[in-house]
């Protein structure tokens, strides 16, 4: 039995979830959220928590098992508190700016880079060098999170670039000077 997929889903007070056929809807007060499950995989509500099960014992029912219930796990926590994932600029004069929903990034390319946030994520720039995605699917949070950052990767010899905020990042020793 999987860890994960066995452990109940507690829906807390303002929040709704309804299962047709196939879909799994949750609504909260930060918004709505839906998944379509697999046919392997059930959802049944018993008072107050869902269930996960599998149909059979598989290894690809017993994969989606865990996977599903963690899915369906996050869309609840979205729905009530959101996630965010925070993002910071290292460099001299790499800065982030933001008009409306696009993102305008100053990296030391010719050009400025300009990202348009999908509707679903709201975009803050503090101090010009941290940026905050915010949203309620969790998914959707760190894909927006990975592309910004891959406009310019921390490189190791100084560290230069877009890194989250928690991420360490490895460097390494120069080259070092004719003896």
């Amino acid at each position: 039995m999987s860890r994960i997929g066995k452990l109940p889903i507690a829906i807390p007070d303002g929040v709704q979830v309804s299962i047709d056929d196939r879909n799994v809807k949750v609504k909260g007060p930060k918004g709505e959220l839906s998944h379509r499950i697999p046919t392997q995989i059930s959802a049944v509500l018993e008072d107050g928590h869902l269930v996960v099960a599998r149909a059979n014992e598989s290894r690809q029912s017993r994969a989606l098992h865990g996977l599903n219930r963690s899915l369906i796990a996050n869309m609840v926590e979205g729905v009530v508190s959101g996630f965010d994932r925070t993002l910071e600029i290292v460099g001299v004069g790499y800065r982030a700016e933001l008009k409306g929903s696009n993102l305008t990034l100053t990296l030391g390319y010719s050009h400025p880079v300009i990202f348009q946030a999908p509707p679903d994520v709201d975009l803050e720039v503090t101090d010009g060098n941290r940026i905050t995605v915010r949203g309620i699917d969790k998914q959707l949070v760190g894909q927006v999170a990975a592309v910004i950052r891959s406009f310019k990767k921390p490189e190791p010899y100084k560290g230069k670039g877009i890194r989250y905020h928690d991420e360490q990042v490895r460097r390494k020793a120069g080259k070092t000077g004719a003896a």
